[in-house]
């Protein structure tokens, strides 16, 4: 069995673009048929928004993808979640450096921001504080793009019709 590889999202609240980028990535995921390969979740930095539901807008946003997140409730990234995790992604760099004192340190490697993994690496901004979320919904997916063909190009997922194809090859 392929080893599964575990993505963690973080932002400050939990509640606009950790659970948006968990969504997106899912959703991306399941397209590519990779079944149980990525487990994807969600945190925030913060306890401030623990228990509350995603933010409206971007649950708006993810409805008219026909994504459900009616169910996600904020949580708070724990020092466990360092071990329990391959990826720990945060949106901006306050997220992760917050991240890093959670964790007490990254000797791993595995904490980094979501757009370094794209051409253009930089912070995703707050919706909560610009209220663009269609901008942050653009950032995020280019992220979640570029995340996935980075684990793509190091053969660390691999759709299931590359391995049907494979296994019958053999």
């Amino acid at each position: 069995m392929e080893k599964q590889i575990r993505i963690l999202f973080v932002c400050y609240g939990n509640i606009c673009r950790s659970p948006m980028a968990e969504y997106i990535l899912r959703s991306r995921v399941a397209g590519l048929e990779l079944g149980e390969s990525v487990l994807v979740d969600s945190a925030a930095t913060s306890a401030e928004e623990t228990g509350n539901p995603v933010h409206p807008r971007t649950a708006a946003i993810l409805d008219t993808l026909g994504i459900d997140c009616s169910a996600k409730r904020a949580r708070q990234m724990q020092r466990s979640d360092y071990e329990a995790y391959d990826y720990l992604i945060g949106m901006d760099r306050m997220n992760v450096a917050d991240m890093r004192r959670i964790a007490g340190g990254d000797p791993d490697g595995k904490i980094c921001r979501l757009l370094d993994f794209a051409a253009n690496p930089r912070d995703i901004a707050d919706p909560w504080y610009t209220g663009d979320f269609d901008a942050t919904y653009t950032d995020v997916c280019a992220g979640c793009d570029a995340l996935l063909k980075r684990l793509k190009e190091q053969r660390l997922v691999i759709p299931a019709a590359v391995r049907v194809c494979h296994v019958q090859m053999r």
